[in-house]
């Protein structure tokens, strides 16, 4: 079977891996700093390990722009390049709150290359609530657009759930959001309730929606909803999900809470392939998010005979370093 080596990328959490009409693959992630937007790109899954790092936006010094830049995810909709991703406000969270207070924005850029040209800010991705809110994905089915996140209700314990809404545009909701997930099996409670990380496949005749849950440490796992392609995505009972995490720790080739991915496929269109950050070793920090040794890796999945995807365990590190190169605007 087709493999790659990892770790792809060192401390790039929450990768985010798309290629293009154009034959690029790009990459893109939380920077270790959270302080900035990177984009790479190479025509290789391989070559993204040395491409160069462009610095596309940084944090604001004040305001809700300004503090712990969280998951960017770079999406080509309707002609034009746009960046989903979190930020939060210089101001530390209320102490009554125990949480982040994170909101989405969303970036646009005209360019060919998002490497170049401007971004620009759309403002704020609107919601039902102000509250804690990230890990925006967008995916288009049947000409309709639609905005899956990660959001805490002020009415449901724990962290956050998943929210589905269709768009009007890039940048603002059309509809009210619907409630796709909350934390509810054990495997998804460990250290925090939290469903985060939404990512979208296509296949198979269905629409599958892997996600992460528990804490970020090597706790952190991934399930997966799944609906028919022709049902009503804005409709809970369309979705069914899985019992049981679908991609775990696993200790015996050293890959610990793999989780927060994204989907792209082989240099020849013929395999899928699986984009996801792990730790090396067990998290030694009180707060995980301390720790920036999250690696981006990838491998190749399956399907089994009612065409789900199989992603079995996390394949054992083959690299022992990578190494980036950074150009800042």
């Amino acid at each position: 079977m087709l493999q790659y080596s990892n770790p792809l990328l060192e401390r790039k959490a929450d990768p985010w891996t798309y290629k293009h009409t154009d034959g690029y693959y790009y990459f893109i992630a939380s920077a270790a700093e959270f302080d900035r937007i990177e984009i790479c790109r190479a025509e290789t899954i391989e070559g993204l390990r040395d491409a160069e790092q462009v610095v596309v936006w940084r944090k604001h010094d004040t305001g809700p722009l300004s503090k712990l830049i969280w998951a960017p995810e770079l999406h080509y909709l309707r002609g034009k390049w746009y960046i989903y991703f979190a930020a939060a406000h210089t101001e530390e969270p209320h102490p009554e709150h125990h949480t982040f207070q994170h909101r989405m924005f969303a970036l646009e850029n005209e360019s060919v290359n998002p490497l170049e040209g401007t971004w620009v800010e759309k403002g704020q991705v609107k919601t039902d609530w102000e509250s804690f809110a990230l890990d925006a994905t967008v995916f288009e089915h049947n000409d309709r657009m639609y905005y899956v996140w990660a959001q805490k209700d002020p009415e449901i314990a724990g962290n956050s759930n998943l929210y589905i809404a269709e768009m009007e545009n890039p940048w603002t909701l059309k509809t009210k959001q619907v409630l796709l997930s909350k934390p509810e099996y054990s495997w998804e409670i460990i250290g925090f309730l939290v469903n985060e990380g939404p990512a979208v496949l296509k296949r198979n005749g269905k629409i599958f929606i892997t996600y992460s849950a528990s804490a970020t440490d090597e706790n952190y796992c991934m399930g997966l909803l799944t609906a028919d392609e022709n049902s009503d995505f804005l409709d809970p009972a369309s979705w069914e999900k899985s019992k049981e995490p679908v991609f775990t720790t696993c200790e015996e080739n050293k890959k610990f809470g793999p989780g927060h991915n994204s989907f792209t496929v082989s240099e020849d269109g013929k395999h899928d392939i699986l984009v996801y950050h792990a730790r090396d070793h067990k998290n030694d920090y009180e707060d995980a998010l301390n720790d920036g040794g999250r690696h981006a890796c990838v491998q190749v999945f399956d399907y089994d005979e009612n065409g789900y995807p199989q992603f079995g365990k996390p394949v054992a590190n083959t690299v022992p370093g990578t190494r980036t190169i950074q150009n800042s605007i």
